[in-house]
């Protein structure tokens, strides 16, 4: 299992699928190179992950509320989330809740077993296979890079001349 965090949630209005983005936490491929792990989810799945990842609360409790304070009234929580499987573009999540010394593992929809795990900070995981097969390389640039960049585009424009153009 490698050890995952949620890098961002793009959320997109329907009927477009919104997309979570895991990323390991693991050393880069190459500096600033690291995988990332797209799961595209719903519409209402992503206002949930939203909710959990702003730490929103509001006047009477969502679904991962109620489920969390039924969890805590008998006296268990999320121990940790695995992301177990891929099949095409559906991803398969395990909830591991802690009841004591008592480990109770249930299958889940990743949205909602990550909406949980953030709600009460527990670990998330993703199968090592499943990182393998369903991961991307993708360059996180800094902003001095970004800086940089546009400076270098700002010179460049600066001499460029309508006869660079010409054949």
């Amino acid at each position: 299992m490698v050890p995952v965090k949620v890098k961002t949630l793009i959320v997109v209005s329907a009927p477009a699928p919104s997309i979570l983005v895991l990323q390991p936490v693991e050393e880069p491929i190459q500096p600033g190179k690291y995988r990332i792990v797209p799961i595209w989810v719903g519409a209402n799945e992503a206002a949930q992950l939203g909710v959990a990842l702003e730490k929103a609360r509001f006047a009477r409790p969502m679904t991962h509320d109620l489920f969390l304070d039924a969890l805590t009234n008998l006296d268990a929580r999320v121990d940790h989330v695995v992301i177990s499987g891929v099949k095409g573009a559906m991803f398969f999540a395990r909830l591991t809740l802690k009841q004591h010394e008592r480990l109770v593992d249930l299958d889940a929809r990743p949205s909602d077993a990550i909406a949980l795990a953030i709600r009460q900070q527990a670990p998330l995981y993703i199968d090592e296979e499943v990182l393998e097969r369903a991961s991307f390389p993708y360059v996180f640039k800094n902003e001095s890079d970004a800086t940089e960049e546009i400076e270098e585009f700002r010179s460049f424009l600066a001499e460029l001349a309508p006869e660079d153009f010409e054949e």
